[in-house]
């Protein structure tokens, strides 16, 4: 486990935060009952950055006949949907909901070169309104595997997530499982899949970034 770099000014705010509350209510002589107070917020605070930014260390089981899970959290759709940004056609919709206690790095589901990237700002709805997918703000990534069959996933923020990171350009090549983003505080990520792609997770599955299987070609 690690400590993910898109949380060092987080911790470090909260971290200077915590020493000036602390500080003061030194400085004022505070009764012992707003002292252990501002102790236990201090922690709850501390403890809570901590744990949002961790990043587990994973060995990654690298299958070129496989869509691995883009990003920890629960499976909250799963339908045959119209995709109007990039295909224009009709393809598998699986989305995935990220709660503020699961890790919140993203990892590529396939291998293969960015064949389309696009940035959207947007609304913060909540992550499962049905028009968070296409109103909030969001990231459009495509990749191209080698065999031409093409994947499209979206990073989507939520109502407490205001910020997406995104690591990959349109041409890079990235391999299956690599960090290709990250959302703070709550969000969703979309994946969309060729028709008859075999869905290996149901509505409602506990799923674990670049370790759960979510479809197979």
């Amino acid at each position: 486990m690690k400590f993910h770099k898109e949380g060092y000014t987080s911790l470090a705010l909260v971290v200077l935060f915590i020493f000036i509350i602390n500080a003061v209510a030194n400085y004022y002589d505070a009764n012992l009952i707003i002292k252990w107070l501002l102790y236990i917020v201090s922690a709850f605070l501390f403890i809570t950055i901590v744990q949002f930014f961790r990043s587990p260390i994973k060995k990654i089981k690298i299958d070129e006949n496989v869509v691995l899970c883009p990003a920890d959290g629960k499976v909250v759709v799963i339908e045959e949907t119209e995709e109007t940004e990039y295909f224009n056609d009709k393809r598998i919709q699986v989305s995935i909901f990220m709660s503020p206690v699961n890790v919140h790095v993203n990892r590529n589901p396939v291998s293969g070169v960015v064949s389309f990237f696009k940035y959207h700002p947007g609304k913060f709805l909540v992550a499962w309104h049905p028009k968070s997918s296409t109103e909030n703000e969001r990231t459009t990534v495509v990749v191209k595997k080698s065999n031409g069959v093409e994947v499209l996933f979206r990073q989507i923020a939520g109502a407490l997530a205001r910020r997406i990171v995104w690591y990959v350009k349109e041409e890079q090549s990235v391999q299956q499982g690599e960090e290709f983003g990250f959302i703070k505080f709550g969000s969703r990520v979309d994946l969309f899949l060729p028709l008859g792609t075999k869905i290996d997770v149901t509505i409602g599955d506990k799923v674990v970034g670049g370790k759960t299987i979510i479809a197979r070609f």
